[in-house]
């Protein structure tokens, strides 16, 4: 198993499938994560290959864009792995860090069983790219995408959301940095990943005192 060719392939599979992607959603976003998961990687002390692996083929068929099936991705990353000789156990790692990584999951009555330091890595890394700048950018855009409202001060946001809500939400973009990116600063999992994650929640709440301002237009 030469491990730089496999990662070059995944690479070059995972830019493909995400040809025409929503922006918010796309190779850039896994490049991002990618990214963010070396960095963390490197500091926390695990294994480097699975981080990667497990980085580039966490989004590979999002759920919302699937109709909701979660399987489709497991199923996706396995064969690719698979097709490409990747071990067994490397294989189950890295199916296990997809199925559990999503934000949704941590809204789910049932405990999700699996954990691992590269889940928590990537989980983290693919959670920093949903804060500050670039996660306000792709909420934005998700919610044009979705045809959502900016904001609806008549709608409020729904705290107490179920994993199976969180799925069928169409709330205004707004109420998603209360019912999600306000939270991810206390979900991170590693000490680099809090570091990392402290900025990019000032940033967000700055924005959010800016848009209220802004909001009636100037009076």
């Amino acid at each position: 198993m030469n491990r730089k060719a496999i990662l070059k392939k995944t690479k070059d599979f995972v830019k493909q499938r995400f040809k025409g992607a929503e922006g918010g959603h796309d190779w850039y976003h896994t490049k991002r994560v990618l990214a963010n998961s070396i960095h963390i990687a490197k500091k926390e002390n695990a294994n480097l290959f699975i981080v990667q692996l497990a980085a580039l083929l966490h989004d590979i068929a999002d759920s919302k864009f699937h109709e909701g099936d979660e399987t489709l991705g497991p199923k996706i990353a396995s064969e690719f792995l698979k097709e490409h000789n990747v071990d067994e156990l490397s294989r189950e790692h890295i199916i296990n860090i997809i199925e559990t990584v999503s934000f949704k999951n941590s809204l789910s009555k049932t405990t999700m069983p699996f954990n691992s330091i590269e889940l928590q890595i990537v989980q983290d890394a693919d959670r920093l790219d949903a804060i500050g700048a670039i996660g306000i950018a792709r909420a934005f855009n998700y919610g044009g995408f979705k045809n959502r409202e900016l904001y609806n001060p008549k709608i409020v946001p729904n705290m107490m959301m179920s994993k199976e809500e969180y799925k069928k939400s169409g709330a205004p973009t707004i109420n998603h940095f209360y019912e999600k990116l306000l939270l991810l600063k206390e979900k991170m999992n590693t000490s680099t990943g809090k570091k990392l994650a402290e900025k990019r929640h000032n940033f967000m709440l700055s924005y959010l005192d800016q848009f209220y301002q802004e909001w009636e237009g100037i009076r």
